[in-house]
């Protein structure tokens, strides 16, 4: 059921489904990957093979660098501000299909998790991350807000405090950091134990009483899915207000020229 697929690479391990954001180095966003992740959810709530879904980026470099950032150039260079609609369309429903999934959710966190790649991190209901990897919510990076997802639950995760630290400066933390603050549930020493503590626990949830599972996990995302719907549309509002300052532009330009950019609150 999940052969017209083409930028998510899909692979089933008995009742385990691995989902691979597949391009490697980073694991950029892309467009086809956008939309296949806008869809991908709402297939799993329909397949009865699955019990347990696992996602995880290509390679072991990034687990997501998010957003491709030379591309955001581009595309205010040509006027292509209809590109920009259509990702955060593509961004809204990933949200919502992350938090209605019906399945336990394990991110398998294999690398640098950034921008929309450590959103996509902490929306799993279980995350295991190797130590070294750093996790950052980059949006004020290059000059956005931090609409899709991360102004939700980093501070439901680690606190108002914490959470304004690390959203207002774009400043990484570690696994190992990650864990000790409550952002991720655990940080591993390397990529083979990463995989002995993803895949151990998803056996033992595919091996466990799925309905039972299946309907905590629903209960648990109510409130977080009412939480979402009540400030999604908000969110990716005033992050499109920032992605037409022009902050956001020298922001963009400056990473792809590689130069540091001058802000002026423009």
């Amino acid at each position: 059921m999940y052969e017209d697929y083409e930028a998510l690479k899909i692979e089933r391990r008995g009742k385990i489904l691995v989902l691979t954001i597949d391009n490697p180095p980073m694991n950029a966003m892309t467009p086809a990957l956008q939309a296949d992740m806008s869809r991908i959810f709402a297939d799993i709530n329909g397949d009865s093979e699955t019990a347990v879904v696992v996602l995880t980026g290509a390679g072991d470099k990034a687990f997501s660098a998010g957003g491709d950032v030379k591309a955001m150039a581009e595309r205010i260079e040509q006027g292509a501000h209809d590109k920009w609609l259509q990702g955060i369309t593509a961004g809204k429903r990933i949200l919502y299909g992350l938090l209605a999934l019906e399945r336990p959710l394990i991110t398998r966190i294999n690398g640098h998790a950034m921008g929309l790649g450590s959103t996509l991190a902490v929306f799993g209901d279980f995350s295991f991350m190797v130590d070294g990897a750093r996790i950052a919510d980059t949006h004020v990076k290059v000059g956005l807000s931090a609409g899709d997802g991360g102004s939700l639950m980093w501070p439901l995760l680690i606190g108002f405090t914490r959470a304004r630290r690390h959203l207002l400066t774009g400043r990484p933390m570690t696994g190992r950091e990650a864990a000790e603050c409550g952002l991720i549930t655990q940080a591993v020493g390397s990529l083979d134990e990463l995989d002995r503590e993803v895949f151990g626990l998803a056996e033992e949830l595919a091996s466990g009483a799925t309905l039972a599972i299946n309907a905590t996990k629903v209960s648990i995302n109510l409130l977080l899915r009412r939480m979402l719907e009540g400030l999604v549309e908000t969110h990716l509002g005033i992050e499109t207000q920032t992605y037409l300052s022009k902050d956001h532009y020298e922001a963009a330009s400056a990473f792809r020229d590689k130069r540091t950019p001058t802000f002026r609150g423009v």
